[in-house]
């Protein structure tokens, strides 16, 4: 199954590349396109999963069939729990009746990306044409669609040839613009804010961003074939390992596997977003240098991930475009204890193993307690350099510790071996999430102040300007509103 995955990806390359240059917007109508991606999606789904394709018209089927029963007052609750609901019984019947603890590439795997368009699009058409404008958040009110879709848009919106297989997931209103070819534009400002001039710009190439994501997916997998096999996670639960191995170099071990575990994810995201790419989509815009960002689906930054020093960093930087879903379905709209609803809502939503609740359990613990922490103590140490320095190095150790600690269980899926590694730690990392929540009171802060902006660590900061740079700079007609806007729309979910 892994190898039909990754043959059918590269398929979707070329015809990314295909059609781009022989169905590109200017030289055939949006149906056209539509219809192509479609059936192109639809193709690779066949050939990757065989008859259990089907699952994924049929989902988007009756989702489409209670959009239209139902009505806009009430129809985003129908679609979640029916397209959650569904997702969740695919993965029962997958996980404990086929092949439990088996990590191949499965066809539940796809309809997760489904269900993650489904449920945005309806909450997207909810707020578009049933609540108040002046009662949607910046982000929602950016997102909103305003006309309910047709049938053929919405199964090419959720089934087209780019992003079936391994997404990422990207608004209705970014994908619709896509199709129909609308102009790029680029907005210069002055520095006073205010839009100076607004110009065409001539279709941009990807060729320079897909050569570059291809790079990273030949090393992440040249990575993940060689060095990964050789540190398996299972190895931290060994019974010789446990009862030889020092603290330290068990400490060591468990931050190195968790760490050879990542570059498939890296490989199969970056591959999907270079498919995408291929085909003109993803483009975010221009920078005030007029140079082209191809990240507007993107969904990770591998910089950040590794150097990340705070567990809110790391999954801001870890599967962004889960991460944005789960803002805007749960998160923004949560009406008591945000945290633990979006968490839970993860865990529903990867699937049915038991190692998926303790991770996402302890995830509540952690971030929790990174946040009282960091809010607590941090600026006793941002004065000097020096000292903000190894107050960086420190937590960054901490992070890459804690992110290792928590991840075990999803890794080893189980409840029994899960249980052995923290047993085996004895629970050293939950004990003291929960004692620094019993000493540190929990502050809440607000999204995008200063003392958040502060918070860079030494060596990532160049870094992160630039990304700022990026998300207040681009704009273009692909993202249907400003950056400024954007930059509200960008999950922040986890951090408070």
């Amino acid at each position: 199954m892994q190898v039909n995955f990754v043959v059918c990806q590269l398929f979707a390359l070329l015809a990314a590349i295909w059609f781009r240059t022989y169905l590109h917007s200017s030289k055939t109508s949006p149906f056209i396109r539509h219809v192509v991606a479609t059936l192109l999606g639809l193709y690779l789904a066949l050939f990757c999963f065989g008859w259990y394709a089907l699952h994924f018209v049929i989902q988007s089927g009756i989702s489409y069939y209670i959009m239209i029963i139902i009505g806009v007052e009430n129809m985003h609750k129908y679609c979640f729990v029916f397209a959650l609901g569904y997702l969740t019984v695919c993965q029962i019947t997958r996980v404990y009746i086929f092949d439990y603890g088996q990590y191949s590439a499965d066809f539940s795997g796809p309809m997760m990306i489904i269900t993650q368009k489904i449920t945005s699009l309806a909450f997207e058409i909810h707020d578009g044409m049933f609540r108040k404008n002046e009662d949607l958040t910046p982000s929602q009110r950016c997102l909103a669609v305003r006309r309910m879709p047709s049938l053929l848009e919405y199964l090419s919106y959720n089934c087209n040839f780019m992003g079936i297989l391994a997404g990422p997931l990207c608004s209705y209103k970014d994908y619709i613009t896509f199709i129909e070819g609308r102009s790029y534009q680029l907005q210069q400002s002055e520095a006073n804010g205010k839009e100076d001039t607004k110009y065409e710009q001539t279709d941009p190439s990807p060729n320079i961003a897909v050569a570059q994501k291809l790079l990273i997916c030949g090393l992440s997998l040249l990575f993940h074939m060689t060095i990964t096999k050789t540190l398996p996670v299972e190895y931290n639960i060994d019974d010789n390992f446990r009862a030889t191995a020092s603290w330290p170099v068990r400490f060591f071990y468990l931050y190195v596997s968790l760490m050879a575990a990542r570059p498939k994810y890296y490989f199969a995201w970056t591959l999907a977003d270079a498919i995408n790419n291929a085909a003109g989509f993803g483009f975010r815009g221009y920078d005030k240098n007029g140079v082209t960002h191809w990240d507007l689906i993107s969904n990770l930054r591998i910089q950040q991930i590794e150097f990340s020093t705070s567990f809110k960093m790391f999954l801001d930087n870890w599967n962004i475009q889960t991460a944005l879903w789960l803002k805007r379905v749960c998160y923004e709209r949560a009406t008591f204890s945000p945290t633990i609803q979006t968490f839970i809502l993860s865990a529903i939503w990867h699937g049915v193993y038991p190692g998926y609740y303790l991770t996402f359990l302890t995830g509540v613990l952690m971030t929790l307690a990174a946040r009282a922490i960091r809010n607590n103590i941090r600026h006793y140490f941002v004065e000097s350099p020096a000292v903000k320095l190894c107050y960086d190095i420190i937590t960054w150790m901490a992070t890459q510790l804690a992110i290792s600690y928590t991840v075990v269980p999803f890794v080893l899926l189980s409840v029994k071996p899960s249980f052995t590694f923290y047993s085996s730690c004895y629970f050293c990392l939950h004990i003291a999430s929960i004692l620094v929540l019993l000493v540190f009171p929990l502050k809440r802060t607000q999204k995008g102040s200063k003392k958040h902006e502060s918070s860079q660590p030494v060596w990532s900061k160049k870094l992160e300007e630039e990304n700022l740079l990026q998300k207040n700079s681009y704009s273009t007609t692909n993202n249907s509103f400003s950056q400024k806007q954007e930059i509200t729309c960008r999950y922040q979910a986890l951090k408070q």
